[in-house]
């Protein structure tokens, strides 16, 4: 697979075989300063639950979402988060935060005794649920992105939401297929961990 991908240096995802949207969140702020972006966050999300296609992630991450239009949304009203990245079914990346800022996407989190991961981690939200598979146009885009970001940033490990906050989160779920991911991503670059679940850790190779 061939990376056509870049970090700006405002943080920002450009490809040079298709525009990348910015919508930005209001939801992130400034990472504390001299911190190393070293963790890729895996995630799913749909809005509403199990439903795609619609403006529903969008509103929420900027703050947008109409209570009035589903019943869901009641419960998650007043909810500040973001995601630095968002995949599509179709395979269409959207960013809501420059990299060098800090998305609010992980919450109460904690990997390999580090707490707060926020502070040193990319986040990435795939459309989609626990309950079904991720499609092909996900996986493809999903791994240029993961080359790219693990390029241009030291980044150690790979994993999901579950991983980090697995009290409180299942994402991206039993649909996520660790082994296919890992193969498109290549294994010159990362290494699979076949814990359970699974996740990567990235090779590092001095030149």
């Amino acid at each position: 697979m061939n990376n056509i991908m870049r970090i700006t240096g405002d943080g920002l995802l450009q490809d040079s075989h298709r525009n990348i949207r910015f919508i930005a969140s209001p939801n992130c702020d400034a990472r504390p300063a001299g911190t190393a972006i070293t963790l890729l966050v895996i995630h799913n999300i749909s809005l509403p639950p199990g439903e795609f296609g619609g403006d529903g992630v969008t509103e929420l991450f900027t703050n947008q979402l109409r209570v009035e239009t589903h019943p869901y949304y009641a419960t998650i009203s007043g909810l500040k988060v973001s995601s630095h990245f968002f995949i599509r079914r179709d395979g269409e990346i959207i960013q809501f935060v420059s990299c060098n800022q800090r998305a609010w996407h992980a919450g109460l989190s904690c990997w390999q005794g580090k707490t707060r991961c926020n502070d040193f981690s990319i986040g990435i939200e795939l459309e989609g649920s626990d309950h079904t598979p991720f499609t092909d146009a996900q996986y493809t885009a999903l791994a240029a992105l993961t080359q790219c970001l693990c390029t241009d940033y030291p980044i150690s490990d790979i994993t999901g939401h579950l991983h980090i906050a697995p009290d409180r989160k299942t994402d991206p779920g039993p649909c996520f297929n660790w082994q296919t991911y890992a193969e498109l991503v290549g294994n010159h670059m990362v290494v699979m961990k076949h814990a359970d679940p699974p996740y990567m850790t990235v090779r590092r190779v001095n030149v």
